[in-house]
């Protein structure tokens, strides 16, 4: 919030609103702990319940809501009030979503603002521009839940091919830059897998085996990337695929590389000569495996709970302890 000035022309020092009664927002209440705003923010909030008393919806509503959002982008009521003002005057609500541009990039991690934007948008039904700001907003800050949440709801609602049609592209950029980023990977299955049939891509076992393929690939260039593994279980568990149907690949990097020596298909990359072996990621999930097969697989299972609780997880040593445990009892 912006410090008071003293060239700051308060609302209450100008006489086109001297018809608004202010309304304070302590008013006949003494608070043990008062938050201490700033003059300036003060007198404007006092204002815009006047105004919310009354009713008033006009372009000086406009122009005063904007000035607490630029004081306070967290403001819910000012933004709520906008949004009910700019429907009022039947406002052009393409030029409040180029206003507001500013705003998504350098508050981006205020969720009033998407919701404002979302709001605009059911009602512009134009969610191409909206994409390509997304966009910009991404490559700023690439982790950002609230900008992949508001894409993700862009996509869903309108539900428009040509909206589909470049997001594979586009969220394989973000990955080439990071194979790290979660939100980009989580990304990818939502576009992939929980998006329905698109861009022509029915052959859904031609999906399964490229999705497979890439995650793969990825993992064997940074084996200790919990976010790829987790793509690949996601794969699996939503395609009713086995665990075990992984276990020649996952095998390859539960052990150290002087351990090795097998001949390896395309299907199974190994890892890359600097990977950090063995990885606890493919040690879980390969005592997984082992765990679904029932009582015979559970000692080997327990096995590498142990290397984990010992050796290769020890942060989480009290969860793989348990995990023993609870394996010991149902064998």
């Amino acid at each position: 919030m912006p410090l008071n000035s003293d060239d700051v022309l308060l609302y209450s020092q100008r006489p086109d609103w001297t018809d608004v009664q202010p309304l304070e927002q302590y008013e006949g209440v003494n608070p043990l702990a008062p938050i201490f705003y700033t003059d300036e923010y003060k007198d404007a909030t006092n204002y815009l319940r006047g105004v919310i008393k009354t009713g008033e919806k006009s372009e000086r509503v406009l122009e005063l809501t904007e000035d607490i959002i630029r004081q306070n982008p967290a403001h819910y009521t000012a933004w709520q009030y906008r949004y009910e003002t700019l429907i009022a005057l039947n406002a052009p609500l393409d030029q409040e979503l180029k206003l507001m541009e500013d705003f998504a990039i350098k508050y981006m991690k205020t969720y009033q603002i998407w919701h404002h934007r979302r709001l605009l948008l059911m009602k512009t039904r134009d969610p191409a521009p909206e994409l390509q700001l997304i966009g910009k907003v991404l490559r700023v800050d690439s982790k950002n839940y609230h900008t992949w949440s508001h894409r993700q709801w862009l996509l869903a609602h309108f539900n428009d091919d040509a909206l589909w049609a470049g997001e594979l592209d586009f969220v394989q950029e973000l990955l080439n830059v990071d194979l790290r980023n979660n939100s980009a990977w989580h990304h990818r299955f939502f576009v992939v897998f929980q998006s329905g049939v698109r861009n022509g891509e029915e052959d859904r076992d031609r999906v399964v085996k490229r999705e497979l393929t890439y995650v793969k690939q990825n993992i064997s260039l940074i084996p200790n990337n919990l976010s790829a593994w987790n793509y690949l279980r996601g794969i699996l568990d939503f395609n009713k695929i086995p665990y075990a149907s992984v276990t020649p690949f996952v095998q390859l990097y539960t052990r150290k590389r002087d351990e090795g020596g097998d001949v390896v298909d395309l299907d199974n990359p190994p890892p890359d000569a600097s990977a950090e072996l063995p990885c606890p990621m493919a040690i879980e999930l390969l005592a997984d495996i082992y765990e679904a097969e029932g009582a015979e697989g559970a000692p080997k299972a327990i096995d590498l709970w142990k290397s984990l609780a010992e050796e290769h997880d020890t942060i989480r040593r009290k969860y793989w302890e348990y995990r023993c445990q609870d394996a010991g009892r149902d064998a």
